[in-house]
């Protein structure tokens, strides 16, 4: 398929695409005779991987990474287990920091509710109120 078939299949843009592939985020897509990228459905995992890596917040170097890691086989098994799992780590450690910021945005937004805004309306959970 064609960069920009794998742009919309993806939700990725096609600079984006190019990008990740010039940086080694994903492997080089392979080419048709023409030269065009033809993306097949090995390539669309890759960037969808990246994609819900990246969103996850995993940085560019540690894709990379794991990606040069896949790329040296089998004998990097362990390796590539080993960053999975410090990375899974890290996003376990933000998960409980947003869960911990939630939590404080609940009670001041209830204090609000009980307190301050007791004899108001709540028109909606956007954050603002009716009299």
């Amino acid at each position: 398929m064609t960069i920009k078939e794998a742009s919309s299949l993806t939700a990725v843009s096609q600079d984006t695409l190019r990008y990740y592939e010039k940086i080694g985020l994903i492997p080089p897509v392979p080419r048709n005779t023409s030269g065009i990228r033809d993306y097949g459905d090995s390539d669309i995992r890759w960037i969808e991987f990246a994609r819900c890596m990246r969103s996850a917040g995993l940085s560019i170097e540690v894709l990379t990474e794991y990606l040069r890691l896949y790329h040296r086989g089998e004998e990097t098994l362990i390796e590539r287990r080993e960053l999975l799992a410090e990375q899974r780590l890290c996003l376990m450690e933000k998960i409980d920091a947003m869960q911990s910021t939630l939590e404080r945005l609940d009670n001041k937004i209830m204090r609000y509710d009980t307190v301050y805004l007791k004899d108001r309306v709540a028109v909606s959970d956007k954050g603002y109120f009716e009299e």
